[in-house]
């Protein structure tokens, strides 16, 4: 009751108005008096009944609770699963809780039982709970009383109790007590003619809330239970279809068209059991509340319109008769009804006391007529033997079924003197028939006809066969009847199976089917006769194993559906299966995004600027949205796109006085707020051009333009200005074209004028609307462009705290996770164990926890035991460094994962408990006496809501917000020597140090150089000496041996990119103020060479690279490394090759001056070959020159503290042409999930927005001609190949020889400088 009760104020608050009635409605009586009296023990004898009993001293009527009478107790003739106890109430009663006992003082009590209610002593229903047919847990002894209160009330006349197991050591004996209250209710009976119809006092009806709610039980799939209309268009009508109820509603079309107000809403399954269903329909509005039998769906209709007009009245039962044509097909329903209400009038009193005037067609009851069906019920073990009529050449059987399984065993005979047998299945959602006909060589006859009939609808299947002639008809469709021909004689059996075959005729006589059905049958003829089940259940007739007759036990498991986010369901009896196909989402129930939950995720993942799917809610409502991740900046912007043309036109020319201009963004309102509430920063370009336009009409008068935002609230302040502030950005700046107004449009000047802004008041965004208003006038223009909203950082992500002693926690209210549950977050500690979080409940309980240092524990108790989940991880988990948790929990399993080791997975069990109840506050950290966690916890999401650990941590003694260490983990994503930086929420990359920039140091920082270009890096800054601290530092490599006073380098590390289809020219040059330099050049023949002079030697020491042409306009790069006499050179992806200095040469590179690109332009001696190239210059493009710890070229293009030591010839354009080219192609988008190409990506979202913000005509067109462009390079390039093919070569010239390279690409040149020994023929390689 309190469960029950509680859930239905819940579910009102969707619906504040009818809050005090829907809590009524689902409470029988009022809260003062508790439906908890005491049904059995005032019962005479007569009202109790059972299978059998032992003698007359146990008969059912003892069976009382803490009665002593006859022998303390009912127990039954025989123990096993055949076994009953019922009680006859007299009348129906509200049933809220059951008490059981053992027979008094003896070894007999029942440790398990089902409960089964009725109305009228027949057609049983088995108490459900969680989905399942429920089983109670029992006694442990003969005297102690064990109660459960039901989840869920029951009303009915008659209860009983089957035993599942009893006490091994005795038999089943039981005392019972069932609790509740009287229940009374008018009934009304349909035969599937009359129509009951409520008259409307002004003829007319317009109402903006309506309240309905009635219940009803039918054994038809199809029937309307009321209807009303309007002739306006109006119309509300709630239906059977297929089992299932159908709502249909429309409060008014406009011109849209008819179906645009329309909205049909399905709920429910099987509900042909002819057992009670109730009904509630609450609105108010377009809000809708419908609740069926405890669960309620919230929705609201289509359409622009709140009331609902109908015309004269609304019927109950079917349609009217004056309805529309199309409305004929509809069948009327067939069954009861009892409390209707509508908007406050008992339909059902007024019915009963002859107020209302029924149809004149049919027949209305004030008894509920039932039916005389009989089902029965199989499980996997199950049969039911039926005789025949023996030696009929006619073999006739018929029958209606209803299963979830594709396959099943339905009937199987034996025809008489040996001449086969007869064997129709289920098989694959079609009925099959088998006939063995034995005296014509084994041969057999297979028809089969139907499909999908495993819907857990009835069906009737009839078979009927004599000599040469067999036909098969499903659902009584004689048109699409299976016959057969074939030679067939037929003499019918003694016996007839159905569901199953006793075990020793399975071992004689083997079917070809193997699987039992588990389902229901009814109404099952035999040679034209109606079976008597009730003759069969008391054993007058055939015989049985493990079915139950006189109930259909069959559960949708679909209904609700625990497939969430649209996640398709399928079942069989025993379980259902979810399919997340399309869904944007995977796991057992579809529960868990596949994309992450914003750009600064993808941003850690290693992504680079692109069009993402992510999901700000993770698991939650909300779906995934596809946004522009822009990753270039160190904080991370995600942009989102509408459909709104910049420079959208406003003209003079219209009717109205105000123009709306509609955004439709790529995204829903709530996917973009979403966004926006996790961001640190959102802005939204807005602008406001105008020509006798007037904006906001400063300084006093009301607004002529205004945009709409979040929640569509209106807003009158401007791009530049703020909330409330009645101002444009001039405004605010105080620099607009008239001073006396506040807007530059405001002036309403003749000539064009403009108003442009950020809006950055990031709870008002997304614009959803432009509403502009002086646009009437003679003369008057203005144009609108709205930006997309771009929002910056990710509060989410870095949302930390830490906890500094083992007794601190932090607390929040408490985790609703009933059926699904999932929880992540990432934790840094260096503490072997303690509580990472826990909620508590009655019984039911969740924690997690790290149990020790290589150990993570996810247990938790939803009613069936307490359940453990461990994952051990290989390495250490406390040391320091970040580590992801994620846990899951839903009805089919639950599972744990750390990092990226393997899932853990624990199945659920297929009946119990599947509810998680929780009580207690949700406790981070330490709780209920644990040793609590200590260390750092990150981004704690449950069930897609991010816990806002910092504000909590702001407050609470023992915790501190926010987290440091994060370059431990993280640290590596900073490339090419980048700095990891510490910061509050997260970490940076601080890049100045290298010759890379971006958030990870990985971007290529170059420039193209013009012919005549040059650029000239200065050692030592103006104005200071030589021995400066900061400029040694730097001009030192990274070995600290290296920072001697004089400046005199014993290593140097040299690095860099370029493209260049010009030569001779002279890439870098290193002075110095003695004779040492250092320069690498491309020779008239387009070789690399590197030359060194560091004295000791009269000619400099050459390294000519004859590998490739490297002036062939591709990139290349360089990497240089001397560490006194050796050298190592890398180009390209090729293997690195030493060298060594000749013996004679000094090590020192003394006094290094200035760096040269390009050009060298130096005072004093240049060495003659230098001279040489030096003229015209270099061009082409060179990138990320990186000498030690200097980067000329980023300092030339950037402002930074070595700025100063840069001087250029010419002007320097910043460009990557140089970049040097990946070695490892990227990932395709077929390989890659995350990268979703805008072409290609096909997961859909609501809009018209443009998919990429990019105009699509012009994407083809550019297109073309880049097809057109690479055809042309590709065919120069292949005769550039052809003119210049030659051989790859490594020239020096050492004065001693040295050893060939290893690698087949090159080989190193000896003695003689002027002779040249080439490698191979066969080991040429072509560069295109």
């Amino acid at each position: 009751m309190v469960v029950v009760t509680r859930a239905g104020c819940r579910a009102a608050l969707f619906l504040w108005i009818f809050s005090s009635i829907s809590c009524r409605a689902r409470t029988a009586l009022p809260a003062s008096q508790k439906c908890d009296e005491p049904l059995v023990s005032a019962l005479p004898h007569s009202s109790f009944s059972s299978s059998s009993s032992m003698t007359s001293s146990y008969v059912p009527g003892y069976a009382k609770l803490n009665k002593r009478g006859g022998a303390g107790g009912w127990s039954p003739s025989d123990s096993d699963h055949y076994q009953w106890l019922q009680v006859d109430f007299g009348n129906r009663k509200q049933i809220s809780a059951i008490a059981t006992q053992g027979r008094y003082s003896s070894s007999d009590w029942v440790t398990q039982y089902r409960m089964l209610y009725s109305d009228t002593g027949r057609n049983w229903k088995p108490y459900h709970q969680d989905g399942n047919i429920w089983a109670f847990p029992g006694n442990t002894n003969s005297d102690s009383v064990v109660r459960h209160d039901l989840q869920h009330p029951v009303i009915a006349r008659y209860v009983r109790i089957v035993p599942l197991d009893w006490n091994g050591e005795g038999q089943i004996g039981l005392r019972i007590e069932v609790y509740g209250c009287s229940y009374w209710a008018d009934v009304i009976n349909f035969d599937g003619h009359v129509v009951l119809p409520y008259r409307f006092r002004n003829k007319k009806m317009k109402t903006l809330k309506d309240v309905i709610s009635l219940k009803f039980k039918t054994s038809e799939s199809e029937g309307v239970i009321f209807h009303g209309e309007g002739q306006q268009g109006d119309y509300i009508t709630l239906e059977l279809k297929k089992a299932k109820l159908v709502l249909n509603l429309n409060l008014g079309s406009n011109q849209l068209g008819s179906i645009y107000g329309h909205t049909s809403v399905m709920t429910g399954s099987l509900l042909d059991d002819h057992h009670w269903h109730s009904i509630i329909i609450e609105r108010h509005g377009r809000n809708i509340n419908l609740t069926l039998d405890r669960h309620m769906q919230h929705f609201r209709t289509n359409g622009e319109f709140d009331y609902l007009d109908l015309d004269y009245e609304i019927t109950f039962g079917g349609m009217p008769f004056s309805g529309k044509p199309s409305s004929n097909s509809r069948k009327n329903f067939k069954g009861c009804m009892e409390s209707i209400n509508y908007n406050g009038n008992n339909i059902t009193d007024l019915a009963k006391r002859k107020k209302l005037e029924p149809s004149n067609v049919g027949n209305l009851s004030f008894s509920c007529v039932e039916p005389h069906t009989v089902p029965v019920f199989f499980n996997a073990t199950s049969y039911l033997e039926v005789p025949g009529r023996p030696s009929q050449d006619l073999f006739s059987v018929s029958f209606l079924f209803r299963t979830w399984n594709p396959n099943g065993l339905l009937v199987f005979s034996n025809f008489a003197d040996d001449l086969g047998n007869v064997e129709i299945d289920i098989n694959e959602g079609k009925v099959s028939v088998h006939i063995n006909v034995t005296q014509v060589k084994k041969n057999r006859i297979d028809i089969s006809s139907g499909s999908g009939l495993n819907d857990g609808q009835w069906h009737e299947v009839r078979f009927l066969a004599k000599e040469n002639f067999a036909v098969l008809t499903i659902d009584g469709d004689e048109a699409s009847a299976v016959r057969t021909n074939s030679p067939l004689q037929v003499k019918t059996g003694e016996k007839y199976f159905f569901g199953g075959f006793p075990v020793q005729m399975n071992d004689s006589d083997h079917s070809l089917f193997q699987h039992s059905f588990q389902g229901c049958m009814q109404f099952i003829h035999v040679d034209d006769q109606l079976v008597d089940l009730h003759a069969v259940e008391q054993g007058q007739l055939g015989s049985f194993a493990n079915v139950t007759i006189d109930m259909c036990a069959i559960i949708d498991r679909c209904v609700p559906n625990h497939c969430e986010h649209g996640g398709k369901c399928t079942q069989t009896w025993d379980s259902f299966k979810c399919t997340c196909d399309g869904t944007g989402y995977s796991g057992a129930t579809c529960h868990n995004s596949i994309y992450e939950l914003s750009c600064e995720a993808y941003k850690h993942l290693g992504k680079t600027s692109n069009y993402y799917w992510i999901d700000p809610d993770g698991s939650g409502a909300l779906g995934p949205l596809k946004v522009y991740c822009n990753m270039t900046e160190d904080k991370v912007w995600t942009t989102v796109y509408h459909d709104l043309q910049m420079q959208t036109s406003v003209g003079g020319n219209s009717l109205e006085k105000l123009s709306v201009l509609q955004l439709n963004y790529s995204a829903t309102m709530d996917q973009i707020s979403a966004i926006t509430s996790s961001a640190e920063y959102c802005e939204q370009f807005i602008s406001y051009s105008c020509k006798m336009s007037r904006l906001l009409n400063t300084p006093e008068g009301n607004p002529y333009t205004w945009w709409v935002g979040k929640a569509n609230e209106k807003h009158y302040y401007w791009g530049g200005s703020g909330p409330g502030i009645q101002k444009c950005a001039c405004g605010i700046e105080r620099n607009c074209t008239d001073p006396k107004y506040y807007c530059n449009c405001d002036a309403d000047y003749k000539q064009w004028r403009k108003d442009t802004g950020m809006l950055s008041y990031k709870e008002h965004l997304p614009v959803s609307q432009v509403v502009v208003g002086d646009v009437d006038r003679p003369g008057s223009e203005a144009k609108i462009s709205v930006g997309p909203v771009r929002c910056q950082g990710d509060r989410n992500y870095w949302n930390a705290a830490s906890f500094v002693t083992s007794s601190s926690y932090l607390h929040f209210s408490t985790f609703q996770g009933e059926t699904s549950a999932d929880i992540s977050f990432y934790f840094k500690t260096s503490a072997s164990d303690g509580v990472f979080l826990e909620n508590l409940g009655n019984t039911d309980f969740i924690k997690l926890e790290l149990k020790s240092a290589t150990e993570v524990s996810f247990s938790f108790d939803v009613g069936n035991g307490p359940v453990e989940i461990v994952v051990r991880s290989p390495n250490q988990l406390n040391d320091d460094q970040w580590h992801q948790v994620n846990a899951e929990r839903n009805v089919k399993q639950a599972s744990l994962q750390v990092d990226q080791l393997p899932l853990e997975v624990r199945k659920a069990p297929t009946e119990g408990h599947t509810r998680l109840e929780l009580y207690s506050q949700l406790y981070v950290g330490a709780a209920g006496g644990q040793r609590g966690f200590l260390g750092c916890i990150r981004s704690l999401r449950m069930n897609g809501v991010t816990l806002d650990l910092e504000e909590r941590a702001k407050v609470t003694p023992g915790v501190k917000p926010g987290c440091s260490g994060h370059c431990t983990s993280y640290g590596m994503y900073c490339a090419n020597g980048g700095k990891c930086v510490e910061k509050y929420n997260g970490y940076s990359c601080d890049c100045s140090r290298t010759a890379y920039d971006g958030p990870f140091c990985i971007k290529d920082v170059g420039a193209f150089f013009e012919e005549g270009m040059w650029l000239r890096y200065n050692f030592h800054s103006p104005g200071t000496s030589m021995k400066d601290l900061v400029s040694r530092t730097l001009l030192s490599s990274t070995d600290p041996e290296a920072t001697a006073p004089d400046l005199n380098l014993n290593k140097e590390e040299l690095s860099f990119s370029f493209s260049t289809t010009k030569s001779p020219c002279v890439l870098l040059y290193i002075s110095s103020y003695t004779q040492d330099f250092m320069a690498v050049l491309v020779k008239p023949s387009g070789n690399l060479q590197i030359r060194y002079s560091l004295g000791g030697t009269k000619e400099p020491y050459n390294i000519d690279v004859d590998h490739r042409n490297m002036a062939n306009g591709q990139p290349h790069t360089v990497n240089i490394t001397r560490n006194g006499r050796d050298i190592v050179l890398q180009l390209d992806h090729y293997p690195p090759t030493s060298y060594s200095l000749p013996a004679a040469s000094d090590i020192q590179f003394n006094s290094p001056k200035a760096l040269f690109l390009g050009k060298v332009i130096e005072i004093g001696k240049i060495d003659q070959d230098i001279y040489k190239y030096n003229t015209p210059g270099f061009t082409g493009c060179l990138s990320r020159v990186q000498f030690n710890q200097i980067a000329p070229l980023k300092a030339a293009l950037r402002p930074t503290n070595a700025s100063s030591h840069v001087h250029i010839q010419g002007e320097l354009v910043e460009s990557n042409c140089g970049a040097s080219p990946l070695t490892i192609p990227p990932m395709s988008a077929a390989t890659d999930p995350w990268h979703l190409d805008s072409a290609s990506a096909d997961f859909p979202y609501n809009g018209q927005a443009i998919g990429d913000g990019v105009n699509r005509n012009s994407a083809i067109i550019g297109g073309v001609i880049a097809v057109v462009i690479f055809t042309i390079l590709c065919t120069l390039v292949f005769l550039i190949r052809y003119m210049f093919r030659h051989k790859g070569t490594y020239h020096t010239n050492e004065a001693k020889g040295a050893e060939s390279a290893e690698s087949a690409d090159a080989a190193i040149m000896n003695n003689d400088p002027n002779f040249t020994e080439t490698i191979d023929e066969s080991k040429k390689e072509w560069l295109i």
